[in-house]
């Protein structure tokens, strides 16, 4: 296998792994550790590890191996900062259009809604998970500059990493899935001001959840 392709896969399994929560925030991992749980060689396991860095997910301590970033509230803040502005710019290239995709949207929340408020099953965090994220990935979408792109998928991995610190409590599930809901209405009609007024209601509630304070 060409050591570049190898070197991508090694970055994917990284961000996976990062993902699904096998490697954690604040971790310590010996290289040879790290590449065994990632099932690649050390050479491609280091190319990965240099890419991570870049997007700040990972620190490499020289001789030692690496240490996962940390999800504190200082990182939590600011990560979440990032996307609600990046996300506010992605809105102004959605309004009017794509009303297809924001049904579908409006559909998948109204149901998870549902479910948390009469039958909650085991899989509901999971499944808001993937739900919150979708309506993050949408808004997004809208980005018509490839660095904001870049700069956006960066920071969903960072945003990953301190998910899987902060679990999706099912407490947490039912208000913030009212709270997307209010924002899809506003995409619906049109309403740039409301639609950002929402993202930013969402992004104060979301760190008050979590004990973040708003300001620096």
């Amino acid at each position: 296998m060409p050591e570049e392709l190898q070197s991508e896969q090694a970055f994917q399994a990284l961000l996976q792994a990062l993902r699904v929560g096998n490697i954690r925030s604040s971790e310590f991992m010996a290289m040879p550790m790290l590449a065994e749980t990632l099932g690649f060689p050390l050479a491609p396991t280091r190319e990965a590890v240099k890419r991570a860095e870049a997007q700040s997910l990972l620190s490499v301590l020289p001789k030692r191996g690496v240490i996962i970033m940390e999800a504190g509230p200082e990182t939590t803040r600011e990560c979440m900062e990032m996307r609600a502005l990046l996300e506010k710019e992605g809105i102004k290239r959605l309004l009017d259009s794509n009303a297809a995709e924001l049904r579908a949207l409006r559909n998948a929340h109204e149901d998870l809604l549902d479910d948390a408020s009469h039958a909650p099953r085991g899989d509901l965090s999971k499944r808001a998970l993937a739900t919150d994220l979708s309506l993050h990935d949408f808004m997004a979408s809208g980005l018509d500059n490839t660095f904001l792109r870049q700069a956006y998928a960066a920071n969903r991995n960072r945003i990953s990493v301190i998910q899987n610190a902060r679990s999706f409590l099912a407490d947490r599930v039912v208000p913030a899935m009212q709270e997307h809901l209010e924002i899809i209405t506003a995409l619906e009609q049109g309403d740039g001001a409301t639609a950002i007024e929402r993202i930013e209601h969402h992004l104060h509630l979301t760190l008050r959840w979590w004990g973040v304070n708003n300001a620096a």
